[in-house]
């Protein structure tokens, strides 16, 4: 059992589609929600080698800047064809303009090059870290396997949803409502996404449904 998380916190994000993911998943919960970017806070540097590095350096930021705690998240796509790319690196391979289709286009040429057969397996992972200004943390992982999809379909969600077709299912990220994507089931049974699927592991340890 986790420390248990309540009243004001901040979700260190910049990014509008996490952020309304977000305050989504936190919804059920008695937590008033605001982000880095309504409080002014400086993006930190992401320097760490694996996602929940990146999330707890980004969490632990945004706790000392606030003095609230701090909900961060890291997440990205991993391609099998290209050792794991790009990994922690998907948003900057949309580049400073967020170019999500050119940072697809990109994934299916370099998959090309390497002359992988088809299906070209893939999965997203989402690193979920909590820090209170204190120092104590709370962090989880999910992950969702798919495959590779182009041209992208669908207009829904953001980032690499539209390439990204996860198992047992005909439509992609990109082609599915937010609630068929993040929806946590009320009968308990596994989320889909990998950002569900670590918020129902965090929410298991620290949070209290209202």
């Amino acid at each position: 059992m986790g420390r248990r998380l309540s009243g004001k916190i901040v979700i260190a994000t910049h990014n509008a589609g996490k952020l309304r993911e977000m305050r989504e998943l936190l919804a059920p919960y008695r937590i008033e929600a605001v982000s880095a970017g309504d409080l002014c806070l400086a993006e930190p540097e992401e320097t760490g080698a694996d996602f929940v590095a990146n999330a707890l350096i980004k969490a632990r930021a945004a706790a000392q800047a606030s003095g609230l705690p701090a909900f961060a998240d890291d997440s990205g796509l991993c391609v099998d064809a290209l050792g794991g790319a790009p990994g922690v690196y998907s948003a900057r391979w949309a580049g400073d303009t967020k170019d999500f289709y050119a940072a697809m286009d990109r994934i299916r040429r370099e998959v090309e090059a390497t002359g992988a057969s088809q299906p070209w397996r893939a999965h997203f992972v989402s690193a979920l870290a909590v820090c209170w200004p204190d120092g104590h943390v709370e962090t989880v992982e999910g992950r969702v396997d798919g495959d590779l999809v182009f041209p992208p379909r669908g207009t829904a969600g953001f980032g690499y949803d539209p390439c990204f077709l996860p198992d047992g299912h005909d439509r992609t990220f990109g082609e599915m409502t937010t609630e068929e994507k993040h929806g946590i089931p009320v009968d308990g049974s596994r989320a889909l996404s990998h950002r569900a699927r670590a918020f129902q592991e965090l929410a298991k340890a620290c949070l209290v449904p209202d």
